[in-house]
């Protein structure tokens, strides 16, 4: 679904270049749990922006669901980007002059998509997020785990091969977050695919595979299931 091989992302100025990807290979395939961890500066951030088509790579290869990326124009980076990811990010980015469902349904409307299934999309992901009943409420009328929830349905309503969370619980407090992954594990255990970058190691456990980046490169890739299944043996 998604394979990396020898990635490379260098930022150059006139004074300096700073390697912030070095020779990253990574594959993750269709319904894993992927947590990336690493200190600050790592390549992180990096690593989502080209995961998630808004960067390319300086060198490497980048297959998306079976197409190098590299290949393509804006247009079509844009157009799958679109179709193919959902993005969860630590702030929400939720547009405050619109209610819920207008939030959710935004990303549908540069499908052009009919109404009545933009609809039916919309109230099928505020209801899977608990969040139907508010579909009229802006987000200022919310708690910080719900507007990450409306986002959450936002990424899922596209029904996108994956989704790519940023510390989607970094703005929250303890319970909160908890509650947040919880839900992704929900959704991941219904199928969807998800790669979330993560700076608590308590939430990274729970996920079924930690990749740690340390100056740019993978420096573990944990089978986590694996591990607690040995362990409890």
């Amino acid at each position: 679904m998604l394979d990396m091989k020898n990635i490379r992302k260098v930022f150059r100025t006139d004074m300096v270049e700073t390697c912030a990807l070095d020779e990253f290979s990574l594959t993750v395939d269709q319904g894993e749990f992927v947590t990336i961890t690493g200190p600050s500066g790592c390549g992180k951030t990096t690593f989502l922006n080209i995961a998630g088509l808004l960067e390319t790579h300086t060198s490497g290869q980048y297959l998306l669901d079976g197409v190098d990326v590299s290949q393509l124009r804006d247009y079509a980076r844009a157009k799958l980007r679109n179709q193919k990811i959902g993005f969860i990010f630590q702030s929400f980015n939720l547009m405050p002059d619109l209610n819920l469902f207008d939030n959710i349904d935004v990303p549908l409307r540069y499908r052009g998509m009919k109404s009545a299934e933009r609809r039916e999309r919309v109230d099928k992901a505020l209801d899977s997020v608990g969040l139907f009943a508010r579909r009229k409420h802006v987000p200022a009328q919310l708690s910080g785990g719900q507007q990450q929830r409306v986002a959450i349905a936002r990424a899922l309503v596209g029904e996108p091969l994956f989704l790519l969370a940023d510390e989607p619980t970094g703005n929250l407090d303890s319970n909160t977050a908890k509650g947040v992954m919880a839900l992704l594990e929900e959704i991941n255990d219904n199928g969807t695919t998800i790669i979330m970058v993560t700076h608590d190691q308590s939430l990274a456990e729970q996920s079924k595979r930690n990749i740690h980046i340390l100056d740019g490169r993978i420096s573990n890739n944990t089978e986590q299931t694996q591990q607690k299944a040995a362990a409890a043996a």
